[in-house]
């Protein structure tokens, strides 16, 4: 990621975090929506489970300038999703989950701009997360 694509991430997050818990219910509403099955792979509130999602974008976004510093927990992250049972597939549905709403809760903010800045950022995050799950499995 470039340095424009890191600051777009930054302020568009910074809206994102206003409505937090709105953004995270339309993510898992639209991912569990999209592929149903994937329910089954959240045991905790999914209250609980959103404002932990949030926290980890909020970390990425706060480590933009640094990234190579968080990648060992992003791996971890993508080992402790092969015992949940995420599939390498599901990345990509909750890529497209993730978009959708991003764009609910910004509506005209979510620019071609910022829709590509959001892609590679979660495109490099799946991709570190799919390597270490294949090579933990």
């Amino acid at each position: 990621m470039d340095q424009e694509q890191c600051e777009l991430l930054r302020v568009s997050f910074a809206k994102i975090v206003r409505n937090a818990d709105m953004a995270a219910a339309m993510f898992y509403a639209r991912l569990f929506t999209t592929n149903p099955a994937l329910r089954a792979l959240f045991k905790i509130d999914m209250v609980e489970q959103g404002k932990k999602l949030m926290a980890m974008l909020a970390t990425v976004v706060d480590n933009l300038h640094q990234f190579d510093q968080i990648v060992p927990t992003v791996r971890e992250l993508g080992r402790q999703h092969v015992g949940y049972g995420v599939k390498g597939a599901d990345y990509d549905t909750m890529e497209a989950a993730l978009l959708w709403a991003f764009d609910k809760v910004l509506g005209a903010d979510f620019t071609p701009a910022v829709r590509d800045a959001w892609t590679t950022c979660y495109r490099t995050l799946a991709a570190e997360m799919r390597s270490s799950g294949a090579s933990s499995g």
